[in-house]
């Protein structure tokens, strides 16, 4: 008989991102791209029962797409974190996911590479509206530098394909 495995209230709670957002970001002049606004599309689903969430990001600047990315979230039992791999047109492979934790209403998620530190923070202002930023610390830098910030609101409920 095969084992029978549930998501976890931990898992469930990714499900907040499943839907579909659009938001106004703030973009940081960097290695990779020029200061500026942009907006984004996300949509997200929950995959396998609720363990996981699916999120496909799409920037826009200037009518052209500029960045996309897909997001996987999920919880990690075994060290009682939240993790996120993320793999973006920028063809940066992750050797690990960023991992972290969520408090109240803050997931707040870190990964370090040899290039340096990345972190993301999700802030919930309500079941229909976030707001996400990530800052970024070179290589032997202990300074933060804002790469990206937004405010995304629900334009459409989730899928009811868990997966």
């Amino acid at each position: 008989m095969a084992a029978s495995f549930a998501p976890t209230a931990a898992h469930l709670r990714l499900g907040a991102f499943a839907g579909t957002w659009e938001g106004e970001e703030r973009v940081a002049a960097s290695a990779w791209t020029k200061e500026g606004t942009a907006t984004a599309r996300l949509t997200a689903e929950c995959l396998f029962g609720g363990f996981f969430v699916e999120q496909r990001y799409v920037q826009t600047r200037d009518g052209d797409t500029s960045f996309e990315s897909r997001n996987i979230l999920g919880f990690d039992g075994a060290d009682q974190a939240y993790k996120l791999y993320q793999f973006d047109s920028l063809g940066f492979a992750p050797a690990s996911p960023a991992s972290g934790e969520w408090a109240e209403d803050r997931l707040v998620l870190t990964k370090v590479s040899p290039r340096g530190a990345q972190r993301t923070l999700f802030q919930f202002e309500n079941e229909d509206c976030y707001r996400m930023g990530v800052t970024f610390s070179p290589a032997g830098s202990d300074t933060w530098q804002e790469v990206v910030s937004g405010v995304y609101r629900r334009v459409a409920s989730a899928s009811s394909n868990l997966s």
